[in-house]
């Protein structure tokens, strides 16, 4: 009945929306009654996201907002490849089994106190994530996680520990990249659809500040996990024999192991190194774009993930009659659901542009500045973050971006001042196991109760805003330009 309830209530969204907005004029209207359409459906859920996503290419010609072509054309964006590349990137390593190997191995090292075994959790899974979809860095991480109880078995609250360490360090982890999570590239597609004129922020340029925003995250999330919420003890009344016996039962590492690496590596130093890095006044790093070369410049990093990817279905693997890769593997992992949902992130931003409803917006939000930068920051993080709580996490970012793209200049701030905290924001979300798919897995493990993971995630969420703003405040300008 719920779910009925909450199908009905899109479209119906939809017709009061248009009804009381009406005097802005038929178009504006119509795009903001078809946004509230999906964003009913994407925050209750009663439809698929991948089902919502497809709305604009019915609702925009039947409306008006947009042409047939015009509005496809928003899911066919170059951002779509990149997410498509990496996500093959991070199937190769997962086909080879290295994934395993890097997570096990970093919390073997870690130790075994409780308290060392919540940071490696964080740093495990943190660093999958940063290049693997963070849903499949839970998935890989969690089942190893809880098999450490063993070495604590006396701590009653590790499990809801560990479980919760799983989730954060890969929401977190994500933040490092621009292919981490799903928001970081609509961001990147937004940027470029709104500010064509403006430089494009690029890979290495991103992890500038979000590898140290990552770190200092994960790092106050473990104090704040062994300190304040579950006050973990220091010492060990076990051996690492646990975690031993697991690395060695992996062996050597296998060629298909090394392979993977390789490409991945050499992918993901293309990433970096590609566009120019300012160190300082008097160290700048062109980036290989520069070479004198025409086609490099026009090689962004879309075509570069395209490149790693190929590779993995072109090289043999160590099995014979089979690929590092291949597409049958591919085509049942890759969720073909987010490619949809950033592809209706993008077309929403183009009915929203196009009619002229986000300068409408953003003469209306004009007033609304809290006072300093450091402030307002930190008020969009908030609102964004408890917003993500409710939805997906891209699918608020989707629908927040086009409106603080166009309100930034009615601010006086400079757009990615506001739209950068807004994505990170969206990331933040960790109160709820609605909240993304990684709270739900960790949630599902049965260590937790939805008081504890409340309780904790109050603490996460205000804890990513502040860092948020202080960090931004330190280096946000200095990177960002």
């Amino acid at each position: 009945m719920r779910k009925v309830l909450f199908t009905l209530a899109g479209p119906v969204a939809a017709l009061l929306g248009w009804w009381g907005l009406r005097h802005l004029g038929y178009a504006q209207a119509a795009v903001a009654g078809a946004v509230l359409w999906m964003a009913v459906w994407w925050i209750s859920e009663a439809v698929p996201l991948a089902v919502t996503s497809l709305l604009p290419v019915v609702l925009f010609p039947l409306l008006g907002i947009t042409d047939l072509p015009k509005t496809a054309s928003f899911y066919g964006k170059d951002v779509n490849f990149l997410f498509i590349g990496g996500f093959l990137l991070a199937l190769g390593i997962e086909r080879s089994g290295l994934h395993r190997r890097i997570a096990l191995a970093i919390v073997a090292r870690i130790g075994t106190a409780p308290s060392r075994l919540i940071l490696g959790a964080l740093l495990a899974t943190g660093l999958l994530s940063m290049w693997v979809n963070s849903t499949a860095a839970v998935l890989v991480m969690l089942p190893i996680g809880l098999s450490l109880l063993n070495a604590a078995p006396e701590h009653r609250n590790l499990g809801a520990a560990l479980a919760l360490s799983v989730g954060y360090g890969a929401s977190i982890g994500g933040m490092a990249t621009p292919v981490g999570t799903p928001p970081n590239l609509v961001f990147m597609e937004q940027w470029e659809l709104f500010f064509p004129d403006r430089p494009a922020i690029g890979f290495g340029q991103w992890m500038l500040f979000g590898v140290p925003y990552t770190l200092l995250y994960l790092l106050l999330t473990w104090l704040l996990m062994t300190r304040v919420l579950f006050r973990m003890p220091a010492a060990s009344t076990a051996d690492r024999q646990e975690l031993r016996d697991q690395v060695r039962a992996l062996g050597r590492a296998t060629r298909d192991e090394k392979l993977a690496a390789i490409i991945f590596c050499a992918t993901a130093a293309l990433w970096i190194t590609g566009d120019r890095i300012a160190f300082s006044d008097n160290f700048v790093f062109p980036g290989w774009r520069a070479l004198p070369w025409k086609g490099l410049a026009a090689l962004g990093d879309p075509a570069v993930a395209m490149i790693g990817g190929i590779l993995l279905f072109l090289i043999p693997s160590q099995e014979k009659g089979r690929t590092l890769l291949d597409w049958d593997f591919a085509q049942a992992r890759i969720p073909w659901g987010v490619v949809l949902l950033i592809g209706s992130g993008f077309a929403i931003a183009g009915g929203i542009d196009a009619t002229g409803l986000s300068t409408t917006i953003g003469h209306a939000l004009a007033a609304w500045r809290t006072g300093t930068e450091m402030t307002q920051v930190g008020a969009i993080a908030m609102g964004v973050t408890l917003l993500s709580e409710l939805g997906s996490n891209t699918a608020v970012a989707s629908l927040v971006l086009p409106v603080l793209a166009r309100t930034a200049e009615a601010w006086q701030m400079l757009p990615q001042a506001v739209m950068i905290p807004a994505t990170l924001g969206a990331s933040c979300g960790f109160m709820l196991p609605i909240a993304s798919p990684m709270q739900a897995i960790v949630f599902s493990s049965g260590h937790l109760s939805v008081r504890r993971m409340v309780t904790a995630g109050i603490w996460m969420d205000l804890l990513g805003v502040l860092l948020l703003m202080g960090l931004w405040a330190l280096m946000g300008h200095a990177v960002f330009g």
